[in-house]
């Protein structure tokens, strides 16, 4: 082992503090990634459920005016 004593790797040669802080930055790091992943994973998992209730809800308007027309009949431009 490069450390005699537990102590000793606490202190890393003296370089405790660089050492120590840069492991918890790293680790800070990680963790932000990891919930904004998941975040962004509920956001959109939300966006399309959304999208597929809102094209379902078109699908059946549209169904039901299938049986009405709008066209008043005759081409405007017939004279």
């Amino acid at each position: 082992m490069a450390f005699e004593s537990f102590n000793e790797f606490i202190a890393m040669g003296g370089h405790a503090p660089y050492v120590w802080a840069a492991w918890g930055v790293t680790g800070a790091l990680l963790v932000a990634i990891i919930l904004h992943a998941c975040a962004e994973r509920r956001q959109l998992l939300r966006s399309l459920q959304r999208r597929v209730r809102r094209e379902e809800r078109l699908g059946a308007n549209q169904s039901d005016m299938a049986g009405v027309s709008h066209h008043t009949g005759g081409n405007r431009h017939d004279s």
